[in-house]
């Protein structure tokens, strides 16, 4: 009778365990910089390979019609860590080091600002729930003290607070940038202003060893990698392996990134548990030619508001929960990144209004889902400049740089003209690059994509116009 007591309740506890899991999976974001919506080979990548990226979206999902919610780092990262536009908690665009000693100390400074901490990141929301969080890789949401992961929600963090680009002697005329700082928690591991070849290799060792050492608690992994952002590094394993040049073996690495965490997840036994997603902050800088990346067929890149600025790959993989090898062809977005694993957790939204919705239903592939997005906005910095509906998508006017080829001795062979659109209707379903402008042969579609963008301009502003909905970032002076 004893013994059968005793299995009786071994079986209760792992059920009560198994149903835990089941409701606690893991969650692991792999977010890259700069990375083009062409530059997976599922995309179409050219003269680079990623095999790992392409065995995920065969194993997973592959969304074409996924956006961020800015052509820009910081705001990107913002929206994709609050569920929120990022003109409504104060970040519209990209933080700069200040710096006036001549030792970099994160706590020196007349001014602080950065991501208010009083906004719910999905590594708060999660560890509400007893998940291990940890960030590895490029933060960007502030680097002073009161911003840095440790105080946004994450149990640890090892990478660069801000672009890799942003180091001394790269801002010419203005306030001197410090030397770029590789932290540990709080603070600076080591500077690395001239070598960053390690760095993608560091950020993979780190994650992997968070994974290990939390497997048998639920956790979330935060991956933003630095990689492909300018100026461009690679270890030696990877340097000279593609046909496309630095830029190439830079993706590549990443790609070996990318395996490497899928492979320690089912080693471990957790890839049954855990969802992985991967994606990039915005498009690429077109600019830089060779060392940028490619956003074909869309239109335009990084820095604009067009397809190429802010449609970005995106591949997620959950085995037995996401249909394998499957597509989804719905408007989704990196603001709905949070709402959607606080359903598949268990965790509570934020009490303040958010931006994003549940995708699940897209997830899991179910039948006839469709987005729960009606209207999705595109702003650069404070400026609304279109929005989309369904196959629709309306250009207000604006100016925007524009990227052409050149001869005139710049090293990349390309160089920005300043541009205007006027006011323009695409129909996406049919002309991905936005090209033919339909704004006269549909009178009511503009005038009903008007009324909705009026009333976002009237929640979140407009360019010198303040909305009712923002709410402010962090900011402090000394």
């Amino acid at each position: 009778m004893r013994t059968y007591i005793s299995l009786l309740l071994l079986i209760l506890a792992l059920g009560a365990c198994k149903s835990k899991l089941e409701t606690t999976p893991n969650i692991v974001i792999i977010f890259t910089d700069d990375q083009g919506y062409a530059d997976i080979g599922v995309y179409g990548a050219d003269d680079f390979e990623t095999p790992n990226l392409d065995q995920m979206a065969a194993e997973g999902m592959r969304f074409t019609d996924f956006y961020v919610a800015s052509p820009v780092c910081s705001p990107s990262r913002a929206a994709l860590l609050t569920g929120c536009y990022p003109q409504r908690i104060g970040i519209p665009s990209v933080l700069f080091p200040e710096h006036e000693n001549t030792d970099w100390n994160p706590e020196e400074r007349r001014t602080k600002t950065g991501l208010h901490q009083n906004e719910l990141t999905i590594a708060e929301m999660l560890r509400e729930k007893g998940y291990a969080t940890g960030c590895f890789g490029k933060w960007h949401l502030g680097h002073h003290k009161q911003f840095l992961p440790l105080q946004q929600g994450f149990d640890e963090y090892f990478g660069i607070p801000y672009s890799n680009d942003m180091r001394p002697g790269k801002n010419p005329g203005k306030t001197p940038y410090p030397p770029l700082p590789l932290m540990d928690g709080n603070g600076v591991h080591r500077f690395m202003d001239d070598d960053q070849s390690m760095i993608t290799r560091e950020y993979t060792e780190k994650a992997i060893d968070f994974i290990k050492r939390h497997q048998d608690q639920p956790f979330f992994v935060y991956l933003p990698h630095t990689m492909p952002h300018i100026p461009l590094y690679v270890s030696e394993q990877f340097k000279g392996k593609s046909i496309k040049g630095i830029y190439g073996d830079v993706i590549e690495e990443i790609d070996w990134s990318v395996g490497q965490i899928n492979q320690t997840l089912e080693e471990l036994g957790l890839d049954q548990n855990t969802l992985v997603m991967f994606a990039t902050d915005n498009g690429p800088w077109l600019i830089f030619g060779d060392h940028g990346g490619s956003a074909d067929p869309l239109r335009e890149g990084k820095f604009t508001t067009f397809e190429g600025g802010m449609r970005v790959p995106c591949i997620m993989k959950w085995p037995g929960k996401i249909p394998e090898g499957s597509e989804c062809n719905e408007i989704a977005a990196s603001i709905d990144i949070l709402p959607t694993i606080a359903a598949i957790s268990g965790a509570d939204l934020p009490d303040h209004k958010i931006d994003g919705h549940n995708i699940q239903n897209l997830l899991w592939g179910e039948k006839d889902a469709v987005s729960p997005t009606d209207t999705y906005f595109f702003y650069q910095n404070w400026q609304l400049q279109a929005l989309r509906r369904g196959k629709w998508k309306l250009h207000l006017p604006h100016k925007y740089s524009a990227i052409i080829e050149s001869d005139d001795g710049n090293s990349h062979g390309r160089k920005g003209i300043r541009s205007e659109i006027g006011l323009s209707l695409f129909n996406l379903d049919e002309d991905i690059g936005e090209q033919n402008n339909l704004v006269d042969q549909y009178p009511e579609i503009v005038k009903e994509l008007l009324v909705k963008a009026n009333e976002m301009k009237e929640e979140l502003g407009d360019s010198e116009e303040t909305g009712s909905g923002k709410r402010e970032s962090g900011w402090e002076r000394r």
